[in-house]
């Protein structure tokens, strides 16, 4: 009989201690993943909103060239995206748009629209260091990645690995994001490739207001394989929320004379 309760009270106490404990660590690690999962969304809506219409210029630095590309931007949501370049004149009304998993590209020299295969959309966007799916956001760290916190020596700093889910389409084995504690804003993201080594490096510079948003302006990529070589976006301005006639995220707009 004594056996016997003992046993009970030890059930009944490992119960006891257990129970709190997993209903803790559930808690909390559900609320470490909304927490990161809030953060990404900020990072992938970072230049967009319910709508946003945006300019920019993009400067390819090269060890033998540079070359500075004037480009005006419109967008609604995640899945519509008209951009549309003003510099240099040879490249003037070149434009790009995506309709959800869908993009082309229209070149006005020999007048003809071209659709961008989802295998190249890893592939450079007009020679930069910015691939397609860059500028045109076609994945999402939400949507195609998973993520978790890991430490780091920089405690004024988040930190957030993320590893490509099985269906997606991308070029990096993970991706390495910090992000400042003070105001959720991406600083750097770093990008590796299968073999574990570091590909490129994304830096967030230059936190001014553009449309009523504290953003960062300047945006830095390099490539590891490619020294002496960057690429730099400084955003000049940007109007969030406003009204976009429909017929912009359209086939037809891509070869409208401007």
């Amino acid at each position: 009989m004594k056996l016997r309760m003992k046993f009970l009270y030890f059930l009944l106490l490992a119960v006891f201690i257990a129970a709190p404990g997993f209903c803790f660590s559930a808690g909390k690690k559900e609320a470490i993943n909304l927490k990161a999962l809030d953060l990404l969304k900020k990072i992938d809506e970072l230049y967009r909103s319910d709508s946003s219409y945006g300019e920019m210029e993009m400067e390819v630095v090269t060890p033998n060239w540079t070359r500075t590309i004037g480009i005006k931007s419109w967008t609604r949501g995640m899945k519509k995206t008209f951009m549309y370049i003003t510099a240099p004149q040879k490249d003037e009304g070149i434009t790009t748009l995506r309709l959800g998993n869908k993009m082309w590209n229209y070149f006005p020299k020999i007048n003809k629209v071209m659709r961008v295969p989802p295998s190249m959309m890893m592939g450079s966007w007009m020679g930069s260091d910015f691939t397609n799916d860059d500028l045109v956001k076609e994945s999402t760290f939400i949507d195609d990645y998973t993520g978790e916190f890991f430490k780091s020596g920089d405690l004024t700093f988040y930190h957030i690995r993320l590893k490509p889910k099985e269906d997606a389409i991308s070029l990096w084995a993970k991706i390495e994001i910090s992000i400042d504690k003070k105001n959720n804003l991406p600083v750097k993201q770093v990008y590796f490739d299968e073999k574990g080594r570091m590909a490129r490096t994304m830096e967030f510079r230059d936190i001014k207001k553009l449309g009523g948003k504290f953003l960062p302006a300047t945006l830095l990529m390099q490539v590891t394989s490619k020294p002496g070589r960057k690429t730099v976006i400084r955003y000049k301005k940007m109007d969030f929320d406003i009204k976009i006639p429909s017929n912009i995220f359209s086939i037809r707009n891509l070869q409208k004379k401007r």
